[in-house]
């Protein structure tokens, strides 16, 4: 048995000589050992510090329960996540349909989790072991963590420590907490005291506050969130706001007869911590165990790639990645990178292609404010909408240099971008003496690092939309169009443009959609690349979904809700469809929009 994973069998701890583990991690995804799958870098950075760790991927909550109880009493705690995605996001689609695979199941097979799988796990847990703390993580726990709505069952929820009965939560990127945590219990304290680490929440009874030296802002209470869907919306800005700030406040909800606790986030993490994150001896490969079941879908996708920073200061109102992330860029050193990128070159089943060298953007490595103090006051929750920071240094010559750098890898032959440009952050302003590096930076990424498609995300074309989106306005679209089009013609290219689009966002309406498609058409598309929106816990537009106010303005906004106003914004999406055209004929006349109809098809 090969002792380079961490172990996921007693078989396997005990060819280790352990007779008991410190901590125990539950993960609702397979266990595959490499940097962009939580449950490894928990355990590796746990496991750096000393700890024995093993790890219980897909445990099988419908019969005995043998899986929870592999490994014993674990001497510290145990860790719950649901994986890399929300539990429900992963299993069903936006118009709710179930979904036939999972991403990360061996042979993309469904069925291997439960719905709510953070609730199930931490339940069963609780049951067998009730004096074992149980602490909860990753992307579902970060999502949830306080009064959220939940598309699936079309209800308000409580902080997920409600139902899962877990004794804390860690929410965003854990491996500090979790390391302090360890630490705490391992010097003799209780669960219940360990009230002062950042980025953990908890519940405590109302007639037991806790006091602490943090600035306290108290959100509107779970039952008046039940009943005021206006006050709850409310509660957005604050639970946005500080988790994006240097300096933020600890938030406090009461829910029955307890008070929720949200202690603040830890600093942006410095270079050298986000590199000891990925300097791990991480094996980059799914445990053995899954070799006979078939390939793993989410790891094969990004096994030949490699991730240059965390955070996002997009903030773009349907994404959840400053909500886990924060907005802050941590970018991992040259040095680190170049040293995982030869990890790649020598995987047995490399052939010289890299698949990405990217984050949430692309193109966000190094940026961060040019004055710092300015940062610290900040409480924006974008940095670059509805327009571009003058503090955000948005120099793209160490995201060239990089690039440059990887490409002298002689056992490279191609590195592609595979993750999303933000087009507006070297298009919104000129860079006429290229100290930016904007010119260089779109040349040298078409010609190296496109692999026929260049794939952006304008999502809408309607400018009323696009501003709740936080994204730039569709005319900055046909700009990135305009010089694409310019670099395929200078170096005699044959790339293509691929937009992202979304329907039935907050404030789209069905004349926005029958606007996009026109000016679409006029570009010469046929959309592919498309979607329904979806709600999904703390997001701004899912705020707006379910309450019908925008949170910072506690104005109302028009939002497409039901079956058919949703099924008639997408059929604008394929109006090129024989089976569409006549009612989108039909629904244009009924708008008094009939010269669009020759826009779209054409005179007869």
């Amino acid at each position: 048995m090969d002792l380079k994973w961490l172990p996921i069998t007693k078989k396997e701890s005990d060819l280790r000589g352990w007779d008991e583990l410190d901590i125990v991690l539950v993960s609702g995804d397979a266990y595959v050992d490499h940097p962009s799958f939580g449950a490894a870098v928990i355990g590796r950075t746990l496991e750096k510090e000393g700890y024995k760790v093993g790890i219980i991927p897909q445990p099988n909550w419908r019969d005995d329960l043998r899986d929870f109880r592999k490994f014993g009493k674990p001497r510290l705690f145990f860790g719950v996540s649901a994986g890399c995605m929300d539990s429900m996001v992963n299993h069903y689609t936006a118009n709710k349909r179930l979904r036939s695979n999972d991403a990360y199941t061996p042979g993309g097979e469904a069925g291997f989790r439960p719905d709510y799988a953070s609730v199930v796990y931490c339940n069963i847990l609780k049951q067998i072991y009730p004096d074992v703390p149980v602490v909860l993580g990753g992307i579902e726990a970060s999502l949830r963590r306080v009064t959220h709505y939940d598309y699936w069952s079309d209800s308000l929820k409580p902080s997920i420590l409600v139902d899962s009965h877990a004794d804390m939560g860690v929410y965003g990127m854990g491996e500090i907490a979790n390391t302090e945590i360890a630490k705490a219990l391992s010097e003799g304290k209780k669960i219940d005291e360990i009230t002062d680490i950042p980025q953990t929440f908890f519940l405590k009874k109302k007639s037991q506050p806790v006091e602490s030296e943090w600035q306290d802002i108290r959100l509107v209470s779970h039952e008046i969130c039940l009943k005021d869907k206006k006050l709850y919306a409310s509660n957005f800005k604050h639970v946005e706001e500080e988790s994006n700030k240097k300096h933020a406040a600890r938030l406090l909800q009461d829910v029955g007869n307890q008070t929720l606790y949200i202690n603040p986030p830890y600093p942006t993490y410095t270079t050298a911590q986000i590199d000891a994150a990925f300097d791990l001896p991480y094996t980059r490969m799914p445990h053995p165990k899954y070799a006979k079941r078939g390939p793993i879908p989410a790891y094969e996708m990004i096994r030949h790639s490699v991730n240059i920073h965390r955070g996002c200061f997009g903030g773009c109102a349907f994404c959840t990645i400053s909500a886990h992330q924060g907005k802050f860029v941590a970018s991992r050193s040259k040095e680190s990178i170049l040293r995982e990128v030869e990890q790649v070159t020598q995987m047995p089943d490399f052939k010289g292609y890299i698949s990405d060298l990217g984050g949430p953007s692309a193109n966000m490595y190094r940026m961060r404010g040019k004055d710092e103090s300015l940062c610290e006051k900040c409480v924006r929750p974008t940095c670059i909408q509805p327009n571009i920071c003058k503090n955000l240094n948005t120099d793209h010559h160490p995201l060239i240099e990089l690039y440059k750098e990887v490409d002298k890898n002689p056992n490279i032959k191609k590195v592609t971008i595979g993750s999303g440009i933000r087009y507006d952050l070297f298009l919104t302003n000129e860079d006429p003496d290229g100290k930016l590096g904007y010119d260089e930076y779109f040349e040298q990424l078409m010609r190296r690092h496109v692999s026929g498609r260049l794939k952006v995300a304008p999502e809408q074309v309607s400018d009323n939309v696009l501003r709740l989106m936080r994204k730039p306005p569709f005319s900055l679209f046909n700009k990135l169009k305009k010089r694409f089009d310019q670099v395929n013609e200078k170096y005699h290219l044959n790339q293509q443009l691929i937009p992202y689009f979304i329907s039935s966002h907050p404030a789209c309406t069905l004349m926005d959609m029958a606007e996009l498609a026109v000016k679409t058409k006029d570009l010469g598309y046929h959309l592919e690349q498309v979607q329904d929106f979806t709600p999904t816990p703390m997001t701004l537009a899912t705020e707006i979904y379910y309450s019908g106010y925008d949170p910072y303005t506690l104005k109302p906004v028009f939002v497409a809700k039901n079956k058919e106003e949703k099924l008639a914004q997408q059929r604008f999406f394929f109006w090129y469809k024989p089976e569409n055209r006549q009612w989108v004929k039909q629904t244009l006349r009924k708008m008094g929009k009939a010269e669009w109809i020759n826009r779209l098809y054409g005179r007869n």
